[in-house]
């Protein structure tokens, strides 16, 4: 990887190294001049002969509009988590900055002597937010177990139920690659969310070379069951762990060997039924709270339309839960920062759910959000040839849109006070945090560009703002596509561009600086 990468830097630097053509003093501007140097270097580097890539890109001064360079910029490409801009833009636009989710704890029954007569009917619209992200991902439920005992209950006859009607039941997204449906990032939706829908996988070496692996899961309560033939191996050999699940099952299988070090080896995955896993693991912590439970812990979708758990005019509130809102670190900072694929297709569904509540329409809450994207974009003046918008992640392979189209949007929520502070702080920062904190570090570019990253085989992508040496504003969107190369030196092509921005200036033409190696991808 160092050669590929010195290589790349040879290459570049060479591009960098050309004679600058003879120019008239009299028709050229210094402006001018770096502006074409600026193109030139950029081109030298996407002309890279190592990688054998689709780049569409667009990088835009949003303070003169001036489009500085731009390659394939209406090009239809994969976006991969660049998805994940038109996402968070339309949920802004659409929802709110200071959205939140709502769950109600309700009840079919009535409460007397500490007795609740019935079931106790969980209400979710999608809160993503009861997770092990900051803390205890049971801590929820138990303040919801205080709740009730300070109501006077301490047992319930009937059985705890989990209503996820709110949204549509779509375990997997259009699109998606089946192979990546066992692991945590590929996890379903839903309207109930518990632990952002994963467990994890613990494999723990046996004491002896060629003894079996403990495997756990945890937190219980997932439906999942596996299926281990996991060994142990001598300590000086990697681990070498391969776990696969068909969809619709819920065995796990897990092969291969672990060394024999005393460290585990560990992984998230995906749990096959949200709402079970919810109301299994609530239904636990009520037990383990003092509030005894008669019933079972079932999803409202495995029971008959005459169950009288479906009867809403027969409900009565308990109380009600909020989530942090759209714009929290819970929220929109794990959604763009963390880059995760729940949130993005949770919010999408919202968006469609909202949008289909207000017009008193149907479910089919996703197609309904894809309109109300188009809607969105076409305010902005992007056509609706610049996108095919298929889910709210990127994760689908079916997804296509524009470099163009990304620097619209940036344009679009730079422009509007209500809009501009919140998105750009919740984008990764280079060198600081989030999917870029280990990139960039030690360049110009470090702390200055505020970027979305995107990652899917033969998919890389970056875009977003930085501010060039002179202080001008600028928005970019640089996408691979279609490539063979090791993921890293695309990486560093795309890097070498934004640090090569981040020192322009209009004044004389600036050297471009060495590409730093970059780090191991982030998603």
């Amino acid at each position: 990887m160092r050669v590929r990468l010195l290589i790349l830097s040879l290459v570049l630097c060479v591009g960098c190294a050309k004679p600058k053509p003879v120019v008239t003093p009299q028709t050229t501007t210094p402006a001018t001049t770096a502006v074409a140097q600026l193109q030139r270097e950029l081109a030298a580097a996407f002309d890279n002969p190592s990688v054998n890539a689709l780049w569409a890109v667009q990088i835009q001064s949003f303070d003169t509009g001036e489009v500085l360079f731009e390659r394939n910029a209406h090009t239809l490409v994969m976006p991969a988590s660049n998805m994940k801009l038109l996402t968070m833009s339309v949920a802004a636009t659409r929802l709110g900055w200071d959205f939140k989710f709502s769950t109600q704890i309700a009840t079919d029954g009535t409460a007397d002597a500490g007795t609740l007569t019935g079931d106790l009917i969980v209400v979710g619209n999608g809160d993503p937010t009861i997770s092990d992200r900051g803390g205890d991902a049971t801590r929820v439920f138990q303040a919801w177990a205080d709740q009730l005992r300070a109501q006077g209950i301490t047992h319930i006859t009937g059985r705890i139920v989990g209503d996820d009607d709110w949204l549509d039941d779509q375990p997997l997204g259009d699109g998606w690659a089946w192979d990546d449906l066992v692991y945590g990032y590929s996890t379903a939706g839903g309207a109930l969310q518990f632990n952002e829908d994963v467990v994890k996988v613990i494999v723990h070496p046996g004491a002896a070379v060629g003894q079996p692996a403990t495997v756990t899961l945890d937190p219980a309560g997932s439906g999942l069951t596996v299926r281990s033939t996991v060994t142990t191996t001598a300590a000086t050999v990697n681990a070498d762990v391969s776990i696969s699940r068909r969809p619709g099952s819920s065995v796990v299988d897990i092969n291969g060997s672990v060394p024999m070090t005393g460290r585990d080896y560990a992984q998230t995955l995906a749990v096959e039924n949200p709402t079970q896993f919810y109301v299994n693991v609530l239904r636990d912590v009520l037990t383990r709270k003092g509030i005894t439970v008669g019933g079972a812990a079932v999803d409202i979708d495995d029971l008959p339309p005459t169950d009288p758990a479906h009867a809403l005019d027969k409900r009565r509130v308990l109380f009600t839960h909020q989530s942090p809102s759209l714009e929290s670190d819970e929220v929109g900072r794990a959604f763009m920062k963390v880059s995760q694929n729940l949130f993005g297709e949770t919010l999408m569904q919202t968006v469609g759910a909202m949008g289909a509540m207000a017009q008193s329409a149907p479910h089919h809450h996703t197609e309904a959000a894809r309109k109300i994207y188009e809607e969105v974009l076409s305010s902005w003046g992007i056509p609706p040839s610049e996108h095919i918008i298929v889910d709210g992640s990127g994760l689908s392979r079916y997804n296509y849109i524009t470099a163009n189209l990304i620097v619209h949007i940036l344009r679009a929520m730079a422009r509007d006070p209500k809009n501009a502070a919140t998105f750009e702080a919740l984008l990764p920062i280079a060198g600081k945090d989030g999917t870029l904190r280990n990139r960039m570090k030690g360049t110009k570019a470090e702390g200055n560009v505020h970027a979305k990253t995107g990652t899917l085989a033969a998919v890389r992508s970056l875009s977003g703002y930085l501010r060039t040496a002179d202080g001008e504003r600028i928005g970019f969107s640089i996408i691979a596509n279609n490539f063979k190369a090791p993921s890293a030196i695309v990486d560093g092509i795309a890097e070498l561009a934004v640090e090569r921005l981040s020192n322009f200036t209009r004044a004389v033409p600036s050297p471009a600086p060495a590409p730093a190696a970059p780090p191991p991808a982030a998603r």
